[in-house]
């Protein structure tokens, strides 16, 4: 939510509060904590959050740009009757006889073209893929370009999505994404709290100026925000370098894993080999594409589907499913090379609840979920973020007096919290900051610095006192 924020004169008081009467509740003390959290998390973590939100918006609307850039690639004219799969990878091969087929795609739509992945061409990054782009109906190669992920992104999205993962620096850049995937919901959650302890009139932006108009937008559009940063938090999480592992360890132990496919060749050794005697070059083992496809079709596997050639003489042919769109197809067989049969089968509806979560939330965080609309909303969040932080980094302004800039929130706040009160809340954090660590080193290293700043300044004072 809320990413600079800072208060009115009759929030935060120039001193440490006073303890407050203990009919008012673990509360009282409470606020000036949560105030201090949100205003120095606002200020430090709001730089890593406006580049994510940036970068986000041009993803979001990445997916429509891509249809325009690409359109040549991507679109046909509908026709009356599509060739063979295996006669449009023989076309894809011979325009680019390079590299190896990893998997085709099949044309999903009347007017759409169908993608040949090839691995291993020259000039291509190893974990992308080069997808040659063919008229499912004339055999016409439309040209070919690089392609990552699994749904399928081509050069512009790739690069955007890169630069919003880990600003295009690999690895080491994804710390960044964490970061500001684990303070998004602190800030948001703490932003919350002090609206809804604000007295009512304060709330109000009509009629309000200066810095309390300021503090108003920044704190109804937050609220209103609220519930899709905490879900932009959770599912960035999800799949990030850290935080990522842990969850995935906790889902598993919870019987949440995603589910696989068995890939191996019924047929034992001799039929996988002798299935493995075709052209690896095009894809092409024992049965063919063509019959593959039509097994998998007979299983229910209606387009969009992706074919993955056996990865080697023991294994079979893949062929999935691969909208991710709603409602969801992500339905897999798997097809012995030697005999044309399904070996084995993978349903969707059969995954565990939490499989099925993170699938669509990982989906509706990237935009894919439910097309254009999932995308203008991202692209509103995405907005709204950005509005919070120049609204934060207004009423810090707004604070200073003068030419200073931004006073501070005065610090002292956690020694008024009740130990009944304060005890659960840092075993609380110290459980959390074990399991996202980009909270919880970061924090500590904040609460460290604090300690030993607000010793100096006491031993200071004494000093002075002296």
């Amino acid at each position: 939510m809320s990413t600079a924020p800072s208060t009115t004169t009759d929030e935060a008081p120039q001193q440490p509060a006073a303890p407050e009467p203990a009919s008012r509740g673990p509360w009282a003390p409470l606020r000036p904590l949560v105030l201090r959290l949100h205003f120095y998390a606002g200020v430090l973590v709001a730089p890593f959050l406006l580049v994510a939100a940036l970068t986000g918006f041009l993803y979001a609307g990445a997916f429509q740009a891509e249809k325009i850039v690409y359109s040549h690639e991507l679109a046909v004219p509908a026709g009356d009757t599509k060739l063979p799969i295996s006669a449009q990878v023989a076309a894809a091969r011979k325009a680019y006889p390079d590299g190896t087929v990893t998997a085709v795609r099949p044309s999903p739509a009347d007017d759409a073209t169908t993608r040949v992945l090839l691995s291993g061409v020259e000039g291509v990054d190893a974990t992308h893929s080069f997808a040659v782009f063919v008229d499912p109906y004339t055999g016409e190669v439309r040209g070919g370009l690089e392609q990552y992920g699994s749904t399928g992104a081509l050069p512009l999205r790739t690069w955007i999505d890169e630069f919003h993962r880990d600003l295009r620096l690999g690895e080491n850049g994804r710390l960044y994404s964490e970061f500001a995937a684990s303070w998004l919901w602190v800030i948001a959650g703490g932003g919350v709290v002090l609206w809804l302890s604000r007295r009512r009139a304060l709330r109000k932006v009509r009629g309000a100026s200066g810095r309390r108009r300021t503090l108003g937008l920044h704190g109804t559009v937050g609220v209103w925000a609220a519930i899709g940063f905490f879900f932009l938090s959770a599912t960035g999480l999800t799949w990030s370098q850290y935080a990522g592992t842990s969850i995935d360890e906790l889902r598993t132990s919870l019987g949440g894993a995603t589910p696989s496919l068995s890939a191996a060749a019924s047929g034992g050794d001799h039929a996988g080999h002798d299935a493995a005697a075709g052209d690896g070059g095009n894809g092409e083992h024992g049965v063919g594409l063509d019959k593959v496809l039509a097994a998998a079709r007979a299983e229910g596997l209606g387009d969009p589907v992706e074919i993955v050639p056996p990865a080697d003489a023991e294994s079979a042919y893949v062929v999935k499913q691969v909208q991710r769109s709603w409602p969801t197809k992500q339905d897999a067989v798997a097809v012995d090379p030697a005999t044309g049969e399904v070996t084995d089968a993978l349903r969707f509806a059969d995954y565990p609840v939490l499989a099925k979560l993170t699938r669509w939330g990982i989906d509706l965080h990237t935009g894919v979920l439910f097309g254009l609309v999932n995308q203008i909303a991202l692209m509103l969040l995405a907005l709204s973020l950005i509005l919070l932080i120049v609204w934060g980094y207004r009423m810090w302004w707004q604070r200073g007096r003068g030419s200073a800039f931004g006073r501070p929130i005065p610090r002292g706040a956690w020694a008024q919290v009740p130990p009944y009160v304060l005890v659960p809340l840092m075993a609380v954090i110290a459980v959390l900051g074990y399991f996202v660590p980009l909270l919880g080193i970061p924090l500590a290293a904040f609460l460290v610095v604090d300690v030993v700043l607000g010793e100096i300044a006491h031993r200071r004072g004494r000093r002075a006192s002296a």
